[in-house]
């Protein structure tokens, strides 16, 4: 047994099960072990923005991580976008990097490079294995602290002799090691948490993390209902549970000054799983935190903390053990009819959400139409970008896809953000996963448009304008998807959207809507 070997029968030891990969030279040990030793899944991409960000998504749902294998510094570079969303949200990711051997490093080859400096930024633990012995211990270490949910990403550096060097004949594999146990709220914590919503005249708890899925969900649901008071998520969401049947949740808009709005008489935010709500970026004459006047903002549960259990407590501690949470109604939009823009594409999607589908949502401009619109749709999870680095959306609709097997997934992707990563559909091909993706072809970066007026940006001239337009050439989605082993359709009216999501709902295996504006 080689250390490649050691490592990868540890991390399969560990309950990691996949390995989204992207290798190269330094990591072709690596491969051979994967190959040799049962129980590890590869999952191939054809760019490590790809591979990060289908590993955030399938942590989000299967609840615990996998892992990732990369090449060398710049492979990691090209993955950083996505673990930064990751990070962002909560998700654990353990990533095996290869390095050139240890005696190498000297001569400064091509691909040398701080391979731990750039893991650092997006990484709550780093580590190079000096030894063949080292890194399977090192590697139960990584999964560890990567946890389950919320997580952490971990970064493990795995020289290219350390690999291939042959273990002694006595060697024996490490124990897998368990997760730290998530720290618990106080009772002082959960005392004072009492006595201010009572005291507040207009509470609000802000949900986040694993506040917004599964019986803590519910118990926040008795809590507004035994005490009167609202509940709101935050604006980006790791997962939100939603729709018939479920609590109707309304996430913190995006628009600073909306968001202020709709909270304006709050008088106490309870932060449970959640942060001190801010605007997404710095505005002239705008504030960043987004705090009403007169509001008191009450930290209870951290997201990294337990928040089911925390929410229990608050429950039974409020009385509210048998209130029964106001749910929402099955309730769907009317039917929309001619041309296409983000009204009406949420409208038909909102219609055709199969019962326990997972919704993938990077339209961003199209995103609170989304929202809006499939509140009252059968009930699904919802997952959203949370780091704000575009290009996240259709990795995530692969991750999710093999973390929840069985479970329809459908991905609303913006034009300019699918093109980041649009390596994505080779990946579902591949693995025939049941993904529906609908680009929201408006030939622009909208949300650009939109915030360049919103900074103060004057007057939008050609050059301006076509920095933020992305229709010359115009770009063929249905020839990328065919090309990539991906059926394609082309909707150019809400009817048209309507007869091809219906048929492809129906229909399992990857498929993609290039849904055209008028």
């Amino acid at each position: 047994m080689n250390g490649a070997e050691a490592l990868i029968a540890t991390l399969v030891a560990s309950d990691i099960e996949l390995c989204f990969a992207n290798p190269g030279t330094s990591e072709m040990q690596l491969v051979a072990a994967i190959d040799r030793v049962p129980g590890m899944r590869p999952v191939l991409a054809l760019d490590e923005g790809v591979v990060t960000g289908a590993a955030d998504g399938y942590a989000r749902m299967a609840g615990k991580p996998a892992c990732t294998l990369l090449h060398l510094g710049p492979g990691l570079a090209n993955g950083v976008s996505n673990l930064h969303n990751a990070r962002k949200a909560g998700s654990p990711v353990v990533n095996v990097v290869g390095d050139h051997a240890t005696y190498h490093l000297a001569f400064d080859a091509p691909l040398t490079a701080d391979i731990e400096g750039i893991a650092r930024p997006v990484s709550h633990w780093v580590k190079t294995s000096a030894t063949a012995a080292e890194l399977a211990a090192d590697g139960a270490q990584a999964v560890a602290a990567a946890g389950g949910v919320p997580g952490r990403v971990t970064t493990l550096i795995a020289p290219a002799d350390a690999a291939w060097t042959e273990l002694p004949a006595d060697y024996v594999l490490p124990a897998p090691i368990a997760a730290p146990a998530l720290p618990q709220v106080d009772a002082d914590s959960l005392a004072a948490t009492v006595a201010a919503i009572r005291a507040a005249r207009r509470p609000m708890l802000l949900l986040g993390g694993t506040a917004l899925v599964g019986e803590a969900l519910m118990n926040a649901g008795r809590i507004a209902a035994h005490c009167g008071l609202t509940l709101h998520a935050e604006t980006f969401n790791r997962r939100l549970q939603r729709g018939a049947g479920r609590l109707p949740l309304v996430p913190l808009p995006y628009r600073g000054e909306i968001a202020l709005e709709l909270i304006a008489d709050v008088d106490l935010m309870v932060l449970v799983g959640s942060k001190r709500p801010v605007a997404f970026f710095a505005y002239p004459d705008k504030p960043s935190v987004l705090v009403p006047p007169g509001c008191t903002v009450h930290a209870f549960a951290a997201p990294d903390e337990d928040v089911p259990a925390a929410l229990a407590a608050l429950t039974a501690a409020l009385g509210a053990s048998a209130a029964a949470p106001v749910l929402q109604a099955a309730q769907l939009p009317p039917m929309a009819s001619g041309k296409l823009d983000t009204l009406a594409i949420a409208a038909v999607v909102a219609r055709h959400i199969p019962a326990q589908a997972i919704l993938v949502d990077e339209s961003i401009t199209g995103s609170l139409p989304a929202q809006q619109m499939s509140i009252g749709s059968a009930p699904h999870d919802y997952v959203q970008l949370c780091g704000g680095s575009i290009g996240n959306g259709l990795p995530l609709a692969v991750g999710v896809a093999l973390g929840a097997p069985g479970r329809k997934v459908i991905c609303l992707e913006g034009d300019g953000s699918a093109m980041y990563t649009i390596q994505s559909l080779w990946t579902m091909a591949r693995e025939q996963l049941d993904v529906i993706t609908i680009i929201y072809a408006n030939r622009s970066y909208a949300i650009l448009n939109f915030e360049f007026d919103r900074v103060g940006g004057g007057p939008q001239g050609p050059k301006a304008h076509d920095m933020l337009s992305i229709g010359k050439p115009v770009m063929d989605f249905v020839a990328m998807a065919r090309g990539m082993g991906v059926n394609g359709a082309r909707a150019e009216t809400a009817e048209e959207l309507d007869a091809l999501l219906a048929e492809m709902v129906r229909t399992p295996g990857p498929h993609l809507i290039e849904a055209v504006f008028g």
